[in-house]
């Protein structure tokens, strides 16, 4: 922390007064919310300085193309930590939860994954003119080893796990034949690599970027596939559809298209990622033992039918293989999720606690009136306990952190104790005068911390605002 402390002063003006650790992404970076008089800011603590040179310098060149990414602001003479822009608490990943966990999407929901979509042709190519690619990490470009790679983890990591036979020799003649397909156009733009859900922040209603630093040059197709086919997003075909529309309208400010032309290709990239993913899958489940990415098999499986209604003839072999696994009973089931489910709920008082639905009797009830209430100035009666305004007012009060910390310590030893005695249900409320601003935020709060702790269904419903969310 000593890292970031004097980057926050020396670049605000201001004293570090709070520090909050975030959840991490995929790497060993470190993510903290640095906040000190009126000012909020991001820190990060890599432990690879190509890494964060990537990051820092893509940031600089897309901000500069006027995409919507983070500002860097400062890094540290080491180049090992820096400070950037907060994007805020809204992820795309949780803000569409309701539709991922029901395969219905609502007109809410869609509408932010068509915003989103639909500036990735922008990240593509304007994030590609001009660029150095020499300062992508940790290769410049898509290329015949980076798909090796990726079969091979699927063939080695998924395949090889599940008992079927096949020829391997067989197998690596179309491997090849697939790679010189995928490897056939070579164009100067920019490849997202990880472009999907929780990678996208929502401020002010607009999707913004992060997590970008493994982006190389390389086909528009990969990204397009990744996230409109990732396994657990169970997009309806219709809302598939939807979305490559969108995409494709959005491509035509940048090159003329072909729409045949880029489904046939597209094809292609979504078989790819498809055997990428199992081969992800496989390699956590099978070798790291995390049964709940083996949980996600079937929904990458259901997407894997839907490809081969029309067959690969191109890669006969393949296809035959695929073909076997993918009707594979003992692969196919859906586990049923026997995790611990907490249900945080924020409440007003005047309507009453909420009712316990799951027959155990319910559980906590937090009283937040002891902190004091934005909701007695007018202007904060237009914002509710998720906006960047009643978070600024407070955690500058300073009350509901110290509250907060009482309350992690109680429900964190009663989660787990819980998970010990496999129980499976447990409630936890948050009530104040309106249920709009310190049970909100306080709920917020809970269930996020819950969410990156355990390994567990969190739940979080706003009753007062009408909302419910899956973390």
């Amino acid at each position: 922390m000593d890292r970031l402390k004097p980057l926050f002063e020396s670049y605000t003006g201001q004293e570090l007064a709070q520090v909050q650790e975030l959840p991490s992404s995929g790497s060993h970076r470190r993510y903290f919310r640095l906040s000190g008089g009126n000012v909020t800011l991001i820190g990060v603590i890599g432990t690879s300085l190509e890494e964060n040179r990537a990051f820092i310098t893509l940031s600089k060149h897309f901000r500069e193309k006027g995409l919507h990414v983070p500002t860097v602001l400062a890094v540290s003479p080491d180049g090992y930590s820096y400070i950037q822009e907060d994007l805020g608490d809204k992820i795309l990943f949780d803000m569409v939860s309701q539709g991922r966990e029901s395969g219905i999407y609502s007109s809410y929901e869609t509408e932010l994954l068509r915003r989103t979509i639909e500036q990735l042709p922008r990240i593509q190519f304007l994030g590609g003119k001009g660029l150095d690619w020499s300062v992508c990490f940790p290769q410049e470009a898509f290329d015949a080893r980076m798909i090796d790679f990726d079969l091979n983890y699927f063939k080695y990591c998924f395949l090889k796990a599940t008992g079927i036979e096949f020829n391997e020799m067989q197998l690596q003649d179309d491997f090849e034949k697939f790679k010189k397909d995928l490897l056939e156009e070579d164009d100067e733009t920019f490849l997202y690599r990880d472009f999907q859900a929780r990678n996208v922040m929502i401020k002010d209603g607009e999707p913004w970027f992060i997590d970008y630093q493994g982006g190389r040059r390389g086909p528009i197709y990969y990204d397009v596939a990744s996230f409109i086919w990732q396994a657990r997003s169970r997009f309806p075909e219709d809302l598939k559809q939807d979305l490559i529309r969108i995409y494709l309208r959005a491509l035509q400010q940048f090159r003329k298209v072909d729409e045949e032309q880029f489904r046939s290709r597209l094809r292609l990239f979504v078989l790819f990622r498809t055997l990428q993913v199992l081969g992800a899958y496989g390699f956590r489940g099978y070798f790291e033992k995390k049964p709940h990415f083996l949980a996600s098999v079937p929904y990458a499986l259901q997407n894997l039918r839907t490809l081969l209604q029309t067959p690969f003839t191109e890669y006969p072999y393949l296809n035959q293989i695929l073909q076997e696994l993918s009707v594979k009973p003992e692969l196919n089931v859906i586990q049923e999720d026997h995790r611990l489910e907490v249900q945080v709920y924020s409440f007003a008082y005047k309507k009453g606690i909420p009712a316990d639905t799951t027959g155990n009797g319910g559980g906590y009830v937090f009283d937040c009136r002891s902190v004091n209430n934005p909701g007695k100035y007018e202007y904060y009666r237009q914002f509710n306990g998720t906006d960047p305004e009643v978070i600024k007012f407070l955690e500058d009060d300073g009350e509901v952190t110290v509250f907060l910390d009482s309350v992690y310590k109680l429900v964190d030893a009663h989660v787990q104790r819980f998970i010990e005695r496999k129980f499976t249900h447990l409630q936890v409320c948050f009530g104040c005068t309106g249920g709009q601003h310190r049970s909100v935020y306080c709920a917020e709060h809970v269930a996020r911390h819950l969410a990156d702790k355990f390994n567990i269904k969190v739940v979080l419903t706003h009753r007062e605002l009408n909302t419910e969310k899956m973390l």
